[in-house]
């Protein structure tokens, strides 16, 4: 059994077809985390094959847009419109959009780094 676990860090031209390669290579979408840097945003990208898991890492500036996977994983809706609405995370094209209203907070974008 093979327990092991990597992280790639991918740059925004190699992100949409990395995961793509994920998919068909059989990878199940596990989580999307958002993280706020000095630069704009850390997303992580986590896959899991057997017991092995792979999250694909992607730094993106604080006005960048991100394409949504929700073509390629329909899954992963919830966890884009909670980066877009928590963090600010520009994420584009997710279907459903919840157009920030997937939560019922007073603030908007309350982990969006403040200046």
């Amino acid at each position: 059994m093979d327990n092991r676990s990597e992280i790639r860090k991918i740059t925004m031209a190699e992100f949409f077809s990395a995961v793509v390669h994920m998919k068909t290579e059989g990878w199940r979408l596990a989580q999307i985390c958002a993280n706020s840097v000095p630069q704009g945003y850390e997303m992580s990208y986590s896959f899991c094959k057997g017991y092995q898991m792979v999250t694909l890492r992607l730094e993106v500036g604080p006005d960048e847009e991100v394409a949504s996977i929700t073509q390629i994983y329909p899954c992963a809706f919830l966890q884009e419109n909670e980066a877009k609405e928590l963090f600010g995370v520009q994420i584009t094209k997710i279907q459903p959009d919840y157009r920030d209203k997937l939560y019922r907070i007073e603030e908007s974008t309350p982990f969006r780094k403040k200046e």
